[in-house]
């Protein structure tokens, strides 16, 4: 098996060069891909917790605070004029600075194209009163004052309010008074807006103003725009007035004294609707209205979901409510690149240390003057995974040309050299086996796999030595036809004088008969015959019953006349019959007995023993003497096995106990040989055969 092995051994090593190159490509491949995922989730975790803490530091913001109050405050909401919750009990709204700093931190003010803006709310302490605030901006040419006995206010500047809900609807007009002290001033204009209750005919004679309608206005001496404008007012552009409202609403002041423990802020804010104009003195088209489009809210609730990325949800829900009313935002899954499905299967199945499984949820909670919030962010780590897997499918051409790379100079070196290879092995694995058996060497030609290469030059040398060969065993082939011819004339020779001898010896009980018999066996079987060792593996036998006992006593007695002496006969149980050929049986015992004689130590014996077993006999031939080398014990019995270097020269050819083994094999028996502490053992085993008295 491993010879045959050996023979592939050039194109398995090629094959294998390339298949583990192959899989050093992918092996490096996949481990890229595995190091790159475990970067990424850690990244992802990190970033993660990154989003959460932007989204805990901007709730914590007033802004943040108002988002989390006012969960349903949107852009189309605000522009409706939705007032807010803010976080704060009121708002001190005869104080520019304060008016401001609150509207600009709480991140109510609606800006509007015309650079106006706006925040319409409601304190969160119910007892603060029952009031919306407005505080905004608007560009105007330095303010006109309502003059005294004006009964239209149409000829200053002025606000007009409407608020609509439950229902009703409300509408004040407020034209703009200076206050005495500031007429003279030269660094802007302040007054305030008195509110009345706005009349369908525009005469407000007699009407007094209402006197929880409170509202301020301060507008600055610098020009808003950056420039100058013809025709806005005498001085050629627009300045900024910031005001700040107080409204009345008697609903919702009616509303706190209905119950022991006002319901805060009122359920159906989102349905109230607050407008606010100002109008320049006469007829002309408002100077800000907060119905006008394209209102954008500074920070609505929305706006956290451009923190999230795909797959990432947040959910915030007030501590003690349902879970049905918390607030979800998920991350935009925007356009994505194409992605391999399975290189995105094999980089899910790709083990990571960093994340156990697919999501990954971070908790916090942000604490409001209208209870705590709890904020869980989800994330998802399958769109890591997709991540890395739209850059692997990027980037899979790579690695794609580079396996395309090794598989064309695999099959350049399989056609080119592999191919010959194998062709020549064929044809010299068939030439080995022929060279083996008979013949048929005229049927293998190497000389159409000759070239200018080292395969070629090496086909080549094979033709020259294979034509060389075949001429030899041409010549081998002649010499064996005549040493055969000679076998054959050898033996007709010698059968001729043993045919006239064994006519003078004519009886069996003479034992010159039985000495010429066997030497005619042996010539017989020698004739005709290529070789001795095909003669004699072709020999066959007459197997019969063999009085066992009888024999070995006589071969004991006669050894003397064979030229072995002091051949003696141990134990020898009487009557005991083999399955055996009597000339046979004694070449087995005249070899291993001459064996035995050549190595023993002069002067010392050759014990013969037998025993009796229940179903075969056992003969032993020991002698004493040097031990047989353990290399060579179990090749003795091998035709031409000798531990003589000129066995030949001396007429020793090695083939004595190979008859022996082949005889004893023929005749159904076992021959085998033991070392023993001072010398040789030979064993032979016969089948018993069971006679009747």
């Amino acid at each position: 098996m491993l010879a045959w092995l050996a023979s592939f051994r050039l194109r398995l090593l090629f094959r294998a060069a390339f298949l583990l190159l192959a899989a050093a490509v992918l092996t490096l491949a996949v481990t890229v891909l595995q190091e790159e995922k475990q970067r990424s989730h850690d990244n992802y975790r990190a970033g993660l917790k990154k989003t959460q803490a932007q989204i805990v530091a901007r709730l914590h913001h007033p802004s943040g605070q108002l988002a989390l109050l006012n969960p349903g405050w949107t852009a189309p909401a605000a522009a409706a004029g939705r007032p807010v919750l803010l976080p704060f009990a009121a708002i001190d709204f005869d104080d520019q600075d304060k008016v401001r700093n609150a509207v600009e931190m709480a991140g109510c003010l609606v800006q509007y194209a015309n650079g106006g803006s706006l925040c319409i709310a409601i304190g969160n302490n119910p007892w603060a009163g029952g009031f919306i605030y407005a505080a905004g901006s608007f560009l105007a040419a330095p303010l006109i004052a309502h003059e005294i006995g004006d009964e239209t206010l149409d000829g200053a500047h002025r606000l007009r309010v409407t608020v609509s809900l439950r229902g009703q609807t409300t509408r004040w007009l407020a034209p703009f008074e200076q206050a005495p002290a500031d007429a003279q001033r030269s660094d802007g204009r302040r007054g305030r807006f008195t509110g009345y209750v706005e009349r369908e005919e525009r005469n407000y004679r007699g009407a007094r103003p209402l006197r929880d309608f409170r509202g301020w206005v301060w507008q600055g001496p610098e020009c808003a725009d950056g420039g100058r404008a013809e025709g806005v007012g005498p001085d050629g552009c627009r300045h900024s007035a910031f005001f700040s409202l107080r409204l009345p609403v008697e609903a919702l002041r009616e509303a706190l004294f209905q119950g022991a423990r006002p319901t805060w802020p009122p359920p159906d804010l989102d349905s109230f609707k607050v407008r606010v104009e100002v109008l320049p003195p006469g007829d002309e088209k408002p100077l800000f209205d907060s119905a006008a489009p394209g209102a954008l809210p500074p920070f609505v609730f929305d706006d956290l979901a451009a923190l999230l990325q795909a797959g990432e949800t947040l959910s915030i829900a007030k501590r003690g409510a349902p879970a049905a009313t918390a607030l979800r935002l998920a991350g935009r899954d925007e356009g994505r690149e194409p992605a391999s499905p399975i290189l995105l299967r094999l980089i899910g199945r790709l083990p990571v240390a960093s994340l156990d499984a697919a999501a990954v949820e971070l908790t916090d909670e942000v604490a409001t003057p209208r209870g705590s919030y709890q904020l869980r962010l989800v994330g998802d780590a399958r769109s890591v995974n997709r991540n890395l897997a739209e850059v692997a499918t990027r980037l899979s051409w790579f690695v794609g040309a580079m396996l395309a790379a090794i598989g064309l100079a695999w099959l350049v070196i399989e056609i080119g050299i592999v191919r010959r290879i194998a062709r020549l092995t064929r044809r010299t694995r068939g030439l080995s086996r022929t060279v083996r058996g008979e013949g048929g060497l005229e049927r293998y030609e190497l000389g159409d796999l000759r070239g200018g290469d080292e395969l070629g030059l090496l086909a080549g040398g094979l033709d020259d030595l294979l034509r060389r060969v075949k001429e030899d065993a041409e010549r081998e082939r002649i010499r064996a036809d005549q040493e055969k011819d000679m076998w054959h004339a050898v033996g007709h020779e010698i059968m001729s004088p043993l045919q006239s001898l064994l006519a003078l010896h004519p009886g069996p009980e003479d034992p010159s008969h039985r000495y010429l018999s066997r030497m005619q066996q042996a010539v017989r079987i020698l004739y005709g015959s290529a070789s001795p060792s095909e003669a004699i593996q072709s020999t066959s036998l007459q197997l019969r019953a063999l009085d066992i006992s009888a024999f070995v006593r006589e071969v004991a007695a006669n050894a003397a006349g064979a030229g072995i002496d002091h051949v003696v006969l141990g134990d020898c149980p009487p009557d005991l019959h083999a399955r055996a050929d009597a000339y046979s049986l004694e070449d087995v015992f005249g070899h291993v007995l001459k064996n035995a004689d050549r190595y023993r130590r002069p002067g010392s014996p050759i014990e013969l023993s037998m025993e009796a077993r229940d179903k075969a006999v056992v003969i032993g031939i020991r002698n004493s003497g040097p031990r047989i080398p353990p290399e060579l014990i179990a090749n003795i019995f091998e035709y031409g096995v000798s531990d003589q270097a000129e066995a030949g020269a001396h007429g020793n050819r090695g083939q004595g106990l190979f008859v022996a083994r082949t005889y004893m094999a023929k005749m159904g028996g076992t021959i085998a040989a033991e070392n023993l502490d001072d010398g040789v053992c030979f064993r032979l085993e016969l089948q018993r055969v069971m006679t009747r008295d």
